[in-house]
């Protein structure tokens, strides 16, 4: 077994594994997972620069997931930044942060190494199980962007798009950075718009419609998850592989694209951080859903930190 600690910086938020892994048995413990919501991605779409307040509170939840890395002395480290920080002007200011605090220095990888993470997260423990028929379709709806996998033992075509919550939300549903409460009609019509061609993007490279099981990954996923499973708090037991219909992905995201900031703070499901972007985050689920023909998703609490997590092990890095 190798203790490896896994980092994925997101859009929206930033996670951490520590595990015990061996790769050829396929043996999987968990020591520790933990999520932050920091907007890494805050106004980037607009600026195209890392918000100084935006690196800041990355920074200060790296801080604290050193002292857990010290702590459970992983042997491997590995950090793995998404959408946000690929093309932001400022992302050396970043890189140099993190290398101070963690002493590794964050891969800003592609779509296609993300959607390639994401997929072996989401389907290392569905080998073997009957319920769950192959191909499988992995979406990963993150802040800034949304991967698309479809593949059985292995991936088989992937690609990524630019929609996530934060994007869509910050796009559409935000004038001068504050949310509309409600959103407008108009926003929604070019959020749906967005979403749609997006959709289109993807199916040129994935065959979307062909997928027999539908897995849906990242934060708007287990969120909705959990308000259609009435959770009166977050139960990350109770929402892996959770099985939620198209019905009650429908149903949820039209309360939420209808509801006030405060309506949808008051569901306690929603972490405090995902109030203003989980409406963004639901039609996208919804859209995906329509798109590929699919009654049902299986949510999984596993995704691209697995995935990453795997890789560490695997690789040696």
């Amino acid at each position: 077994m190798t203790r490896v600690a896994a980092v994925d910086c997101g859009t929206n938020s930033i996670r951490l594994l520590v595990a015990d892994l061996d790769p050829a048995t396929g043996d999987f413990t968990e020591l520790d997972r933990r999520m932050r919501i920091v907007r890494l991605g805050q106004g980037v779409d607009r600026t195209g620069r890392l918000a100084d307040e935006a690196l800041e509170r990355t920074f200060a939840a790296c801080r604290e997931y050193a002292e857990v890395i010290r702590d459970l002395k992983a042997e491997r480290t590995r950090f793995v930044a998404t959408s946000a920080s690929r093309d932001a002007e400022n992302r050396e200011e970043f890189v140099r942060g993190i290398v101070e605090i963690l002493g590794v220095e964050p891969e800003v990888i592609t779509g296609d190494q993300e959607a390639e993470f994401s997929f072996t997260g989401a389907t290392k423990e569905l080998t073997g199980r009957d319920d769950m028929a192959r191909p499988y379709l992995v979406v990963d709806i993150g802040g800034g962007s949304t991967e698309f996998v479809v593949g059985g033992d292995h991936v088989q075509a992937a690609r990524s798009v630019d929609v996530g919550c934060v994007r869509m939300t910050e796009r559409h549903l935000a004038v001068d950075g504050v949310v509309a409460d409600p959103p407008a009609a108009g926003g929604l019509a070019g959020m749906r718009a967005d979403i749609e061609a997006a959709l289109d993007l993807a199916e040129e490279t994935v065959p979307i419609r062909s997928a027999h099981t539908l897995v849906g990954l990242a934060g708007s996923v287990t969120t909705v998850a959990a308000i259609a499973l009435g959770l009166r708090e977050y139960d990350s037991v109770a929402i892996h592989h959770a099985r939620i219909s198209l019905a009650q992905v429908r149903e949820i995201t039209g309360m939420l694209l209808t509801s006030t900031h405060e309506q949808r703070a008051a569901i306690p499901a929603i972490h405090p951080g995902r109030v203003d972007v989980i409406a963004a985050g639901a039609l996208v689920l919804q859209s995906v859903m329509e798109r590929a023909g699919a009654q049902e998703v299986v949510v999984s609490e596993h995704d691209i930190l697995d995935g990453i997590a795997w890789s560490v092990a695997r690789e040696g890095r």
